[in-house]
């Protein structure tokens, strides 16, 4: 079981994050990369769809032979983490609650904006896992549907992503947030728009480094650490790799090497 992969998924190449977090902390680990292309974004669709996305991502990684699943996608981490608890004999780890952990570890003033897709917002995820932690916590959230299609795009720093991040994130300079939770793994990609629309007073929390850290406690935990190499990433989408490869290759700042086109569900 040590030497199995990792495996991480998520709508599309958001969840990049979480495996360049993980990648960083956990060097030796193999790990595996599925991208749901094909049906991006999950954030407007229903949570009966969502849970059913999720599980035939998670077969499909199963199938690979992974020893612990990544739900990088907090719209799946959100509705469908329950159900892929109950439905793999495997440590399965969300992106939401080391998100909350994090943002309440910066934060001052005990006010916390949350941005996600409408998905994530609606489920109130976040609210639940925070106040959990802080019950006194005030919880300020707002949903930003354009920025995952920007993201996918490469559209993060363009006139557009800078506009609509004015438009979206107006309510909560108004509420006097002084932490923000980037509540989706693509937003990331828009972390220099956003700080430049909030400016320095406001803390960007990215769940991804957090995450990280939960792998890595969950591995020790079921002694299914790696102590070898496993190799660069393998990565595997749903449609046509050619805009994975040239927005996920721009991020991580190096070529993701071969991309394999699947069919999943």
């Amino acid at each position: 079981m040590t030497q199995r992969a990792i495996g991480i998924f998520d709508s599309g190449v958001g969840g990049l994050t979480v495996l360049r977090e993980v990648r960083s902390l956990l060097p030796e680990e193999q790990l595996i990369y599925f991208g749901d292309t094909a049906r991006v974004p999950y954030g407007t669709k229903s949570p009966v769809t969502v849970e059913r996305y999720a599980l035939e991502a998670a077969e499909f990684l199963v199938s690979k032979g992974v020893k612990l699943l990544v739900v990088a996608c907090n719209t799946a981490s959100a509705v469908a983490l329950p159900a892929l608890k109950r439905h793999f004999d495997l440590p399965v780890v969300g992106v939401i609650e080391p998100g909350a952990r994090r943002a309440l570890a910066v934060s001052r003033n005990r006010h916390v904006g949350v941005i996600g897709t409408e998905g994530t917002v609606k489920s109130e995820a976040y609210v639940r896992a925070l106040r959990q932690l802080d019950a006194a916590v005030q919880v300020s959230s707002a949903a930003c549907p354009l920025f995952v299609p920007l993201a996918e795009e490469g559209w993060a720093e363009h006139e557009v992503a800078h506009l609509a991040a004015r438009e979206y994130l107006a309510p909560l300079v108004d509420a006097r947030v002084d932490t923000l939770v980037l509540g989706c793994t693509h937003y990331p990609l828009l972390k220099s728009t956003l700080a430049h629309v909030l400016g320095d007073a406001v803390q960007l929390v990215d769940s991804a480094a957090e995450t990280a850290l939960t792998v890595a406690a969950q591995l020790r935990e079921h002694g299914l650490e790696r102590a070898d190499s496993g190799g660069p990433p393998a990565y595997y989408v749903s449609d046509v790799p050619t805009r994975f490869e040239r927005v996920g290759s721009h991020f991580l700042g190096h070529s993701l090497g071969e991309v394999q086109q699947v069919t999943v569900g």
